[in-house]
């Protein structure tokens, strides 16, 4: 871009929160650098590389779960919401992170899971010791129905009755996921003021952020009504979860008033950026109220490519239209990869075109309206690595093998150096192998090569930030068909024309995109006018 259309957008980008528009590198601590040789990675691996992740040009950091956990689900199981576990560090160490990122002019987001706690918790301890305890109603306690069977029909995410039965209480307590994973009771205000004090905890820390984990789930039906069968939509069912509706389970309509408080608290510290996760297959009504209007949260996470088994126009088109430019519309936040999903070179390519593809896909990703939450290695074109039954970590894909979530081959560590067995992650052995694939792919190897998809995510993402149009314009899908998406954004004067083949075969040029103006960005020799197989560009209209 010219002189002239740097300083509009930095005009333009001055008006607006940091977090608008925002690109958000996802950190698995788990698997950045592991600092001190046992296979684990760490708050000091990280710290060690934020040069590395300012120099992608993102805008902030989410570091996933590093509290104190027993790590049955590695980190989202919470035994001290003030803490860091060991294995990762300390909270020197978590200052000393912070204190980096914003030397770096990185913002620094971390998740906070409020619908459940670890079994270990303090709270949890307290709470199942008798039925008259000061924490007595902290989580979600029944009693048996007459005949011992739980008290509803509930399901888990993870497999099985979401209901486990405690001898010392002698109640069933509630668990949507493992059942190390105590549902805490969201209606009790005392839960929302000591889950609101963990908020504050951290803020005070210099947290600029927050992802809510599981938020549809905070809150559940106080009659414990059972939940409706699911109808028969086609799809595989590996779940016992999967046959039923999560009418009564989740997405409960006080969710948002809660919402509400969590916001009031982060505009005490100013620009904090909170994010929603909601899945599910409520999860658009749900987004848009845990959203809406200035009292809500500041945007939501969206699910529409995470799991999706092919990338079309269509499903741009809808992901899209689903959040309009319009006031009390909520902002959204995009992913492609993330650590529960598979890695979408894998889902959506196949070997021969995944090269060209992968730049394809983030020309489309910088391009789109929205936040864009970079999963780690996917600025590298990383694979999903086939992990054997025996060296499996995820509870969920050990209780379901083989149809399982194949969370364990996306939380593969990242390759550092290409020269190493293990990649420069660890002088120790991993905690999961990195495959041979992707080890081809470590950052040294691609900093060395000037036309490697490293250097082009770079690009996109400097190009995003200084562009407003695509950082904050307006979005207007112009063709969505075949195997043609064309955007035009357009903001602070500027319009933008997103042009994307994301077939393997030459496509004609539509007519509602220009054939001149300047290219800010053409990937696989596409230009305009010509459209060869896998071909983006995008162009700025004079």
């Amino acid at each position: 871009m010219n002189e002239q259309s740097l300083i509009a957008a930095d005009n333009s980008a001055a008006t607006a929160p940091w977090w608008k528009g925002a690109a958000i590198y996802q950190i698995y601590p788990r698997s950045f650098v592991d600092s001190n040789g046992d296979g684990i990675g760490d708050l000091p691996g990280i710290t060690a590389k934020l040069d590395y992740v300012a120099a992608l040009g993102v805008d902030a950091i989410w570091v996933s779960p590093f509290f104190t956990s027993p790590m049955a689900d590695f980190g989202y199981d919470v035994a001290d919401y003030r803490g860091v576990d060991p294995i990762f560090g300390t909270l020197e160490d978590f200052d000393a992170l912070v204190k980096r990122a914003h030397d770096l002019g990185l913002k620094v987001t971390i998740d906070q899971v409020y619908a459940h706690t670890s079994d270990q918790h303090a709270w949890f301890a307290e709470s199942r010791s008798n039925r008259t305890n000061d924490k007595a109603n902290w989580y979600v306690w029944a009693d048996a129905k007459p005949d011992g069977s739980p008290p509803s029909n509930w399901q888990s995410v993870f497999g099985g009755p979401a209901w486990t039965w405690d001898a010392r209480r002698g109640q069933y307590y509630l668990h949507n996921f493992l059942s190390s994973q105590p549902q805490l009771n969201v209606h009790e205000p005392a839960v929302q003021d000591a889950l609101l004090d963990v908020a504050r905890f951290w803020l005070d820390r210099g947290v600029d952020g927050f992802r809510l984990d599981a938020l549809n789930f905070a809150m559940h039906d106080l009659a414990l009504r059972d939940n409706p069968p699911a109808p028969d939509n086609g799809k595989p069912r590996t779940r016992p979860f999967d046959f039923q509706v999560k009418k009564y389970n989740q997405s409960h309509p006080g969710i948002p008033r809660f919402v509400e408080r969590i916001r009031k608290l982060c505009d005490e510290y100013g620009a904090v950026f909170t994010v929603a996760e909601v899945g599910g297959d409520d999860a658009d009504r749900e987004m848009k109220l845990y959203t809406a209007g200035e009292t809500h949260l500041n945007s939501a996470y969206g699910f529409d490519f995470l799991y999706a088994e092919k990338l079309t126009p269509e499903l741009a088109e809808a992901a899209l239209g689903a959040w309009p430019d319009k006031p009390g519309t909520g902002w959204p936040s995009w992913a492609f990869e993330n650590h529960d999903a598979p890695r979408a070179l894998s889902r959506w390519t196949d070997e021969a075109h995944r090269d060209a593809f992968a730049r394809m896909k983030a020309v489309l990703f910088a391009s789109l309206r929205g936040n864009v939450i970079v999963y780690q290695g996917e600025e590298l074109g990383l694979t999903q690595v086939e992990i054997p039954f025996e060296l499996l970590q995820d509870p969920e894909a050990i209780a379901n093998w083989p149809l399982t979530l194949s969370r364990d081959g996306v939380r593969t560590p990242l390759p550092w150096t290409a020269q190493d067995e293990h990649g420069g992650f660890t002088t120790g052995k991993p905690w999961l192998p990195l495959g041979g694939e992707n080890i081809a792919r470590a950052v040294d190897r691609q900093e060395a090569d000037p036309g490697s998809l490293l250097h082009l995510t770079r690009g996109l993402l400097v190009l995003r930030k200084v562009s407003p149009a695509l950082r904050i314009g307006s979005c207007e899908v112009l063709h969505a068909k075949g195997d043609v998406l064309v955007m035009r954004r357009e903001a602070a004067g500027q319009v933008v024309t997103v042009v994307v083949n994301m077939g393997t075969q030459s496509a004609r040029w539509p007519a509602e995109a220009p054939r001149e103006g300047r290219v800010l960005v053409a990937v696989n020799n596409a230009e305009a006018g010509a459209l060869p197989p896998l071909g983006a560009i995008v162009i700025q209209e004079d």
